[in-house]
């Protein structure tokens, strides 16, 4: 009885993330980050996007990175931005001023190679399809996703999550029995990364390829242009770089230490209250 009555409490270790969550976790690490990197130096073959069928360098650009003479920019709309030294216009290595939208240091390869680019951003894109393919199989053969994933009666509550969104902000974490589990707003930005943004990002990647338009040429239909493809391909990766900064921003207020040793061992130990 008194095992049972101390279940849940501070200190106690539970298993937390099963074998193929752990390969898939740090597997997707080094894809996202080789895609990210190498799409970083697509862009920097064209750093503007439109929306439509629009793409010549005469058309109107709802975002554009690039330089002046003296200074780099960045224009969203009719909003623009100086940044030199970070985008546009920066210093290589060598101390050669370079006037590409990407520095190279966020870039694979670290000097301009459009074909380069491609074959790393296709290459781990493969790896990436199959990898989560395996990973959904595992999830629905387990049940991952009902029983951990989607939310529970009362946690769409308005009530309940503004109390989450308050709590994250003043990063009072869940302790105890708690903490084991999924908070709403983790259920809830997984699944919009999973459902959403996945998604988008395959389906608008797809749409930028010659080979895929001619076979399905819906796609293009479903994006209006293959310059909206772009756009959107483009905006899903900048919001799951978003995502992924601010995964890391709780993970290091969580405690760094407890949650990378759950995410290589799998057990997790229930944090204490803080004196």
């Amino acid at each position: 009885m008194m095992r049972d009555a101390a279940a849940g409490m501070a200190g106690e270790w539970r298993l937390r993330h099963r074998w193929p969550t752990r390969i898939w976790h740090w597997a997707n690490a080094v894809i996202v980050i080789v895609m990210l990197m190498s799409g970083l130096m697509i862009f920097n073959a064209h750093p503007r996007l439109y929306w439509g069928q629009y793409g010549a360098n005469a058309d109107h650009a709802w975002l554009e990175i690039g330089s002046t003479p003296t200074q780099g920019i960045l224009r969203i709309g009719d909003v623009m931005v100086p940044t030199t030294g970070v985008l546009g216009r920066w210093t290589d290595g060598d101390g050669m001023v370079q006037t590409r939208a990407f520095p190279g240091w966020a870039t694979i390869p670290t000097r301009y190679s459009l074909s380069a680019a491609r074959r790393w951003h296709l290459a781990f894109a493969w790896a990436f399809a199959i990898g989560g393919a395996a990973y959904a199989a595992w999830c629905m053969a387990r049940g991952h996703l009902s029983r951990d994933l989607l939310p529970r009666r009362g946690e769409l509550a308005p009530g309940h999550l503004w109390a989450e969104i308050t709590a994250h902000a003043r990063l009072r974490l869940a302790k105890g029995e708690a903490a084991a589990r999924y908070n709403i707003l983790q259920k809830l930005s997984y699944l919009a990364v999973l459902f959403g943004l996945l998604p988008a990002m395959l389906l608008s990647g797809l749409a930028m390829s010659p080979a895929m338009d001619a076979a399905w040429p819906w796609l293009v239909d479903l994006f209006a242009g293959r310059q909206s493809a772009r756009s959107v391909h483009f905006i899903c990766a900048m919001l799951i770089l978003a995502f992924v900064l601010v995964h890391l921003a709780m993970v290091a207020a969580a405690g760094p230490v407890r949650e990378l040793r759950a995410m290589i061992g799998g057990w997790y130990r229930l944090p204490e209250e803080r004196a």
